[in-house]
């Protein structure tokens, strides 16, 4: 990093399938680096949510205006030079793509990595949430893991809260991003 340039501030999506933790990782995560949480499912509009209540998976055509505005989220903060942690599924690179145009490269992801059957069991537990177990296949479907791509911290759910937060600290923690370098947790 050039002397006398200020590392850009910490800005991270947290990312995969549904029930894989990205709400309690994000918040724990935005926590421990003292910057703001965003739900990203609070983004969506309401006719996506009412899809995905319904058991209809969402198409290209609903997510879209939904991972723009989550860019948009993303741009305000950077504009203002606060982090954020940010939850949203990116489940296909165009869209993680998407995001990171959004955040002019500026922009990590964690990816919360977890068998179907330890998925499907939280999906299953949770009360009150309106994506339902039965769309787990189609969000499997959907998902291009990010293997090889810059950027990206992978993390197994199948470990408790703290030791995945701690894990993905310690991934972003020496990670350089176009711009600077990011110091998490």
């Amino acid at each position: 990093m050039e002397l006398g340039r200020k590392a850009p501030p910490l800005t991270v999506v947290v990312m995969g399938v549904s029930g894989c933790g990205k709400s309690s990782v994000g918040e724990h995560l935005a926590a421990r680096n003292g910057v703001p949480f965003m739900e990203g499912d609070q983004l969506h509009p309401a006719g996506n949510v009412e899809k995905m209540a319904q058991g209809i998976p969402l198409a290209d055509d609903d997510r879209l205006p939904w991972l723009d505005r989550i860019g948009e989220e993303i741009r305000t903060a950077q504009q203002v030079s606060q982090g954020l942690v940010i939850s949203c599924s990116a489940l296909t690179r165009s869209y993680r793509d998407r995001l990171r145009q959004a955040a002019d490269g500026h922009l990590a992801f964690v990816f919360l990595e977890g068998s179907r059957d330890l998925l499907l069991s939280r999906m299953q537990a949770r009360q009150g949430h309106f994506m339902p177990a039965t769309l787990l296949d189609s969000q499997l479907q959907t998902l291009e893991p990010p293997t090889g791509e810059a950027n990206v911290v992978t993390v197994a759910i199948d470990n408790a809260l703290d030791d995945i937060v701690a894990l993905a600290c310690k991934g972003l923690s020496g990670m350089a991003v176009k711009g600077g370098d990011y110091h998490a947790g």
